[in-house]
């Protein structure tokens, strides 16, 4: 069997008198939809921030590809091939859709962008050809002139995942991009996360129990900083400690 595109070892954190994370071993191959479950406060949140870069851990180890990135700092791993969002959408309000997407791709190590003095950026027709192409990927082709800032919600949340895919990641960690979402826009986000599933390999992070079972090829349970169980979605569905825990609030 291959080795996991994720792997993530041993890895623990305490905040003051807190474990947040225990010894967590984790992994998700290459190809997969791998989702992360549990109650509010049981550690997904921290983990992502661990797995990304934004925290280090006190022991345990991140790998990618094979490589070890547990040192590298956000941008490190991004330019490796981990690209995440957030539950707080993080897009720039005041640029359009266009403008955005195009400074991830203008970031991006091999994007090519001369960065030259006197030389307007709108002039490399190349970087906004591919940052309209990502538009198009997620469904946002007829918004591209449109300020961020007045995007929808669910609109600013498909922006906030083009500009993921502008750093062609390996590794996708979508950490709620269901959260404050209406009905209509949580089975858009749904379509499109399983539109990108054929392409590029995801964990997710997500309350919304309907999508993580119709998403997820694997799915991992965390509870009070521990991995109580990991498995296909029947699986967890059967596991009677898992519906103790937390699905019997969501089944």
């Amino acid at each position: 069997m291959a080795d996991p595109l994720l792997d993530v070892r041993q890895l623990s954190r305490r905040f003051a008198a807190v474990d947040a994370l225990k010894a967590v071993n984790f992994s998700v191959n290459a190809g997969e939809v791998h989702a992360l479950i549990g109650p509010n406060g049981a550690g997904k949140t921290t983990f992502i921030h661990h797995v990304s870069g934004a925290l280090q851990p006190d022991s345990g180890s991140v790998h990618l590809a094979g490589r070890d990135v547990t040192r590298l700092p956000m941008h490190a791993r991004v330019r490796a091939g981990m690209a995440r969002s957030y539950q707080i959408t993080n897009v720039f309000p005041g640029l359009s859709a266009l403008d955005n997407v195009a400074l991830a791709v203008q970031g991006r190590a091999d994007a090519g962008s001369s960065f030259r003095f006197w030389r307007p950026v709108r002039t490399e027709t190349a970087l906004f050809d591919e940052a309209a192409g990502h538009l198009e990927q997620v469904g946002l082709s007829t918004q591209k002139a449109s300020l961020a800032g007045n995007l929808s919600h669910g609109e600013q949340r498909a922006l906030e995942l083009a500009m993921a895919l502008a750093t062609k990641p390996q590794l996708l960690l979508l950490d709620e991009p269901m959260a404050g979402t209406g009905p209509e826009e949580s089975a858009r986000m749904v379509e499109l996360i399983e539109h990108l599933a054929r392409h590029i390999t995801i964990l997710l992070v997500e309350h919304d129990m309907a999508a993580v079972f119709r998403l997820a090829d694997r799915i991992s349970v965390l509870v009070n900083g521990e991995l109580v169980c990991t498995g296909t979605p029947e699986e967890v569905k059967s596991d009677a400690g898992v519906r103790r825990a937390y699905l019997g609030d969501h089944l």
